[in-house]
């Protein structure tokens, strides 16, 4: 292919952004030129974030294309933003690689298209454009996404998704993580109708990635063993966040509080609660509360990141409990948004209460440190699972009968958490397997190293 053009599409998701954007730094090392499609609402937001960082000209080149919904809608609302996706993203695409291709020399010669953007593969197809399908997640969930026939021939779920018998746990493959139906990614997102939308959404993307030469994955075989195992058409070239590539440019929706290092600067090594939930988990003002006294409670250093629409309803700033920032003052600190791989990878951390989104898990595992689990929607409950039951690197928190964790139990688990050496001990030698997966002659490493000459052959 020569000098490649790789034109890159991610979910418009920030977690799924931001790993997209990773891969596409590594190719660049490679010599490849990047052409990186955001949705025009995404754009925005990455520009807004970054300013003058944006470079329009140089190797990795973002640009836009509509997802069918107005500027001021919520893009939380996943039945509006897949029926967007569906119906209008296709055409501008097909249009922005006619532009692409009608205008500049270097023509696009490949499409690598997050598998739930599984359409982009089949306009790839259309103008014979090799497609590459990558998935930002766990191979776990992947292998969920690909065994639908089979739980539906088990009589797991119905035809619309809906667990038939949500009471029993199960588990695809050996040394994977046990689940439960109602955690299912396409059954936790809310209504039936959005249930429905995104099981359908789903299936069309299994088959649209089926044809594809290349289906690569943020993992490696040391974390999921398993889940490579029962699919061995997943490719692991991760974790892309253990490469140390990711440039100025991280994709990331907000600006990062450059602070927070300064911050750290000033704590103790192995002292630090790092506190982040990612961009989509939303707190009730009442569990909000009981999160910030629960810090209070442990009596230790924290960096809490709290988005401003952390909280349903209500600026988040306006629900801290009455003194509470006065009380914390000398000991904790609040960011809207923090340079997480950053904070992650300094001395000074010594846990994190985490969503377990996928990429926090990654980030968090590969600088060995000990999680307490706070899972939200989607993935994250499988991710949880692996933490606490088959890494045994983290610890859940039990609920109340309200549904509340409260700020004895997270006082508790953090105690629990930071005064056992072996939470410690077992993600430092996690690391290790990690790190080692993509240095050199590492297992990601060779197989990343296949996939660029691929690419440039």
């Amino acid at each position: 292919m020569g000098n490649p053009h790789i034109l890159a599409i991610p979910y418009p998701a920030q977690g799924h952004v931001i790993p997209l954007m990773e891969l596409s730094h590594n190719l660049v090392s490679h010599g490849f030129k990047i052409t990186f499609v955001n949705t025009d609402f995404n754009h925005k937001r990455v520009k807004d974030a970054f300013g003058n960082k944006v470079d329009g000209e140089g190797s990795i080149r973002l640009v836009s294309i509509p997802d069918g919904m107005e500027p001021d809608e919520d893009r939380k609302q996943l039945v509006k933003l897949t029926d967007g996706i569906s119906k209008v993203m296709p055409l501008e695409l097909k249009k922005l690689v006619k532009k692409i291709n009608g205008s500049e020399d270097n023509k696009v010669s490949c499409v690598i298209a997050d598998v739930n953007m599984g359409w982009a593969l089949d306009i790839a197809a259309e103008f014979e454009i090799p497609g590459v399908a990558f998935w930002p997640a766990s191979a776990m969930l992947l292998a969920l996404l690909f065994s639908t026939d089979k739980l539906l021939d088990d009589q797991v779920i119905d035809k619309h998704g809906t667990p038939i018998n949500g009471e029993n746990m199960i588990q695809l493959y050996p040394n994977t993580p046990a689940m439960h139906p109602n955690n299912f990614l396409w059954v936790c997102l809310g209504d039936f109708t959005a249930q429905k939308t995104i099981f359908e959404f789903a299936m069309r993307n299994n088959k649209a990635v089926e044809n594809v030469e290349w289906l690569i994955c943020n993992t490696t075989f040391d974390l999921e063993p398993g889940a490579l195992s029962l699919i061995p058409e997943i490719l692991p070239i991760g974790p892309l966040s253990a490469t140390n590539q990711l440039g100025p440019l991280t994709g990331s929706f907000w600006p990062e509080d450059a602070t927070c290092l300064k911050w750290l600067d000033q704590q103790p090594p192995g002292s630090v609660i790092y506190v982040a939930f990612g961009s989509f988990t939303v707190f009730d003002p009442i569990q909000f509360q009981e999160l910030a006294l629960g810090l209070e409670l442990s009596n230790r250093p924290f960096l809490w990141v709290v988005r401003p629409d952390t909280t349903e309803g209500t600026q988040s700033e306006e629900l801290y409990p009455i003194g509470f920032k006065a009380r914390v003052a000398g000991r904790g600190k609040m960011a809207g948004w923090a340079p997480q791989r950053a904070v992650l990878a300094h001395p000074s951390i010594a846990c994190f209460i985490s969503h377990c989104g996928w990429n926090s898990t990654v980030e968090g595992l590969s600088n060995g440190i000990p999680f307490l689990c706070w899972p939200y929607f989607a993935d994250q409950f499988i991710n949880e699972t692996y933490i606490c039951d088959i890494w045994k690197i983290g610890l859940s928190f039990n609920r109340d009968e309200r549904g509340i964790i409260t700020r004895e139990e997270i006082k508790g688990k953090v105690e629990q958490l930071v005064d056992d050496e072996r939470f410690k001990a077992k993600a430092l030698q996690l690391k290790g397997l990690v790190m080692n997966s993509v240095s050199e002659n590492g297992s990601s490493n060779r197989i990343f190293n296949n996939f660029i000459e691929w690419m440039k052959s």
